[in-house]
This record gives structure tokens, C-alpha cells and sequence, in this order.
């Protein structure tokens, strides 16, 4: 499915979205190369935004939850880029351990994970879960809506004066995280031998930041705009950061306002050269950070002096009580895509180097310049009737087909990103 579009399109996005179908063979041979240079992560989803008047990445996520929500059509694709990925890394791989988050009530997670089992199983890989939770002593069942179950392990030291990391009998040659480590490694995971962690911990939001993402996606989306002659505005969104912030004490106000004023001044420019009447803005966000935490919308750079106690409290602390003291200043892109009453933005899944799907994230409770990721979001399954790998040429640009594919060539610009983003953020020997 192909959400309804608040206003018809016309101008900048169509015009992008038949360059890149006009480009197709270009564009694949061009991510082709990317691949001989880098190596893609295991796994990554990216949430998209279009604006009518460009197509553009907000969060790339190196840990992504969600795969519940993709077509189930599309689950061979998922095992396919799966038996990919694991022959990169571990190709005689028997056993995988998959360490989920700390969540034994949150329901659609959970199935989540199911989801990733069964992909993983079905990939040729005994896969069993081990949790970090510390009140899971003893093999533990847990029961799921859709009628499926989840069993979760205790976590043990086991083999080699206890430097591996496995189970009770259970000693994997890899262990996935499905978990971000936004409160830093745990101990279990330290100095292990000889075992693949995978995405490997300096991925986690204990040391990843936002900026340093899409610092590296501004050089993918110059050389790939090059590459098509497009401008790079049209799939880039600008940003800005402030390094040192503390909500409570009011300390980095004028670093925060200075940015987004800067950054305002920048888009609306661009709305300028491209006859864009919206009113711009800026989106404020913990530049460490997940699952909608600490972000809130500005307009203009007055508004960040004028926080309220509530609006500093919201955005002092993320996930796992994480102080905020630094954040990106990202142009907003408004969205306007729309699911039955609600706002949309379509995220794209991707394992290995290849597209395996896609949903649309929708909330009722939104506006189309505010983050969706928040209460009120809808978490039943909108997936893509459609694959994100094959254009339509005899179809317009805005068809099903063609509309995810550009959605799929955007989010695999993303996924380069975050190869070179772990390429630079490796420890150096």
C-alpha cells in the first residue's frame, strides 16, 4: 500500500523520484561499489520523510526492533539476506545466541523478537535467546498475543576459564544483539574469545551519536547526488550540534539557540530556491538517544530559552535514565504521507545489503512536522504490499512500486552511512 498524500505532488520529489527510475542501473551499480568497500551492518532500519519536496532519512537504527511489522510475504527475503550476513562473518555457524532488550512486558517487541528467531532458524542457525535481565535466573516462558511463545535464558560465562558468553549446554559461535546498550556493556560481554558480537558494542548509544551518522550520510548523499545530478538537499537533511547542554541548570542555551537559528537560516534558503511556502523548523534531539526519547519540535530559536520545567525535565533524560548533555539540531522534514486519520512516515528494514521490507509508523496524535515514534503511534502491521527492489518503468513515478523502490535506494544511502560511521567509530589497534 501506498498511503493517501495529504496534497497531490508535483515539482522537486517527483522530479528526484524519476531521476533515480531514469538512473535505476547507475544507482545499483553505484551502492554496488559501495559494497566493495565497506561492509554493511547486520541489520538496520531507517525512518523516512517525505515531504512533497524531498525524501530524506531522519534515524537510522543499528539494532532494530520491528520486524513483526514486516509483510510476512517477505520472510524469505529476510532468510536469504540473513544466510548472507552470517556468511560474512561466521560461515560454519551452528549456534547464534540473540540477546534481546530488557523488556518482558512490552508485547510488540517481543514478537519482535520471535519474528527475528524464526528468520534466523530458518537461516540454518540453532538460535535460543539469552536475556541480561538479572531476575531471569532459570529458563523463563513467556506467552505472546499472537499464541506464540518466547523462552528466555539466563545469560552464563561458560568455556575457555569462562570467556565465552552462552547458555546452560549451549556454546554459540555468535552472538547477536538486539539490544542498543544505551547503559554502556554489560560485564557479560566483555573480552570474549574467539566469539562474534554482532553489531559489534562501540554500535551501541553508550558511545554512538546521532551526528556522527549523518555526518557520514552528508558524504554519501553529495557523492551519490553527483553521481545522478540531483542536489543533494532533496535526500539530505541539514543539522547542527550542541556539544554541551544541561537541561536542568539551563547551562548551553546559547550554544542550542545560536544552532537552530543558524540552521533555520539555512532552510529557508533552500525553501526559497525551491518556492517551498511551509514554515520551516528544527528538530531537537538527544544526539545519544532511542526510542522517541528526548525530542521535541522548534520553530524558532526563542522557544529553546523559554523551556518550561516539564519541557526540561522531557528532555534532560532518555532511555535507561541517560542524562542528555548533548544534541542534534536537525531540520525537520514534514511528512505528507497519511494512513487512514493519522500521520505516516514509512521505515525500511534492510539485513545485510539487501531490502527486506517496510512499514508505515502511524500516529493520530501527530502533526506532520512532529516525531511519530511517541504515544499514540499505531503498532498493527501497515506493511508494504510491495518490495522495495523492483521499479515499474511503464508506471509514473509516484506507483507503488516505484515509490518504494525510491524509498529502498534512499534507505540503502543510510545503511552506507552506518557502514562508514562503524568503520570510523572502530577501535583503532
Amino acid at each position: 500500500m501506498v498511503p493517501h498524500l495529504a496534497t497531490a505532488l508535483v515539482g522537486p520529489l517527483l522530479e528526484l523520484e524519476q531521476r533515480i527510475l531514469d538512473n535505476d542501473t547507475v544507482v545499483e551499480r553505484w551502492l554496488r561499489t559501495q559494497w566493495q568497500e565497506h561492509t554493511p551492518p547486520f541489520y538496520c532500519s531507517v525512518d523516512l520523510r517525505n515531504a512533497g519536496f524531498k525524501l530524506a532519512p531522519v534515524d537510522t537504527n543499528l539494532f532494530p526492533g520491528g520486524f513483526n511489522n514486516l509483510n510476512p510475504a517477505f520472510l524469505p527475503l529476510c532468510v536469504q539476506a540473513t544466510m548472507s550476513a552470517i556468511d560474512k562473518i561466521c560461515p560454519d555457524a551452528r549456534n547464534l545466541l540473540l540477546i534481546p532488550e530488557n523488556h518482558t512486558r512490552n508485547q510488540f517487541y517481543l514478537m519482535n523478537v520471535a519474528r527475528l528467531e524464526k528468520i534466523l532458524h530458518a537461516a540454518g542457525l540453532n538460535v535460543r535467546i539469552g536475556s541480561l535481565l538479572p531476575e531471569i535466573t532459570a529458563p523463563t516462558t513467556l506467552d505472546l498475543p499472537d499464541g506464540q511463545q518466547l523462552l528466555l535464558e539466563p545469560l552464563k560465562r561458560i568455556g575457555n576459564e569462562g570467556r565465552r558468553l552462552g547458555l546452560e549446554g549451549f556454546d554459540p559461535c555468535a552472538v547477536l544483539l538486539n539490544n542498543d546498550l544505551s547503559a554502556g556493556v554489560p560485564a557479560q560481554l566483555e573480552n570474549l574469545y574467539e566469539q562474534f558480537v554482532i553489531p559489534p558494542t562501540y554500535a551501541g548509544w553508550h558511545v554512538r551519536r546521532k551526528s556522527e551518522h549523518f555526518a557520514a550520510y552528508q558524504d554519501v548523499s553529495k557523492r551519490f547526488a553527483a553521481e545522478i545530478g540531483i542536489d543533494p538537499w532533496l535526500i539530505n537533511p541539514e543539522f547542527g550540534v550542541c556539544g554541551q547542554i544541561n537541561f536542568q541548570e539551563r547551562t548551553g542555551e546559547e550554544c542550542l539557540a545560536a544552532n537552530v537559528d543558524m540552521l533555520l537560516t539555512r532552510i529557508r534558503t533552500k525553501y526559497k530556491e525551491y518556492n517551498i511556502s511551509s514554515e520551516p523548523f528544527v528538530i531537537v534531539k538527544a544526539d545519544a538517544g532511542t526510542y522517541g526519547m528526548g525530542i521535541m519540535t522548534v520553530k524558532d530559536a526563542s522557544e529553546v530559552k523559554s523551556l518550561n520545567r516539564k519541557q526540561r525535565n522531557k528532555m534532560a533524560v532518555v532511555k535507561e535514565g541517560m542524562a542528555v548533555t548533548e544534541v542534534i539540531i536537525q531540520e525537520g522534514v514534514p511528512t505528507v504521507e497519511r494512513v487512514d486519520e493519522g500521520t505516516a512516515e514509512p521505515v525500511v528494514y534492510m539485513i545485510d545489503r539487501f531490502v527486506v521490507g517496510g512499514f508505515y509508523r502511524v500516529n493520530t496524535a501527530r502533526g506532520i512536522d512532529e516525531n511519530l515514534n511517541a504515544p499514540g503511534m499505531t503498532f498493527k502491521p501497515l506493511a508494504f504490499d510491495t518490495g522495495c527492489s523492483l521499479p515499474n518503468a511503464e508506471l509514473g513515478p509516484d506507483a507503488p512500486p516505484n515509490r518504494f523502490y525510491a524509498y529502498g535506494v534512499v534507505a540503502r544511502l543510510a545503511l552506507v552511512a552506518a557502514a562508514l560511521e562503524l568503520e570510523r567509530a572502530a577501535p583503532k589497534d
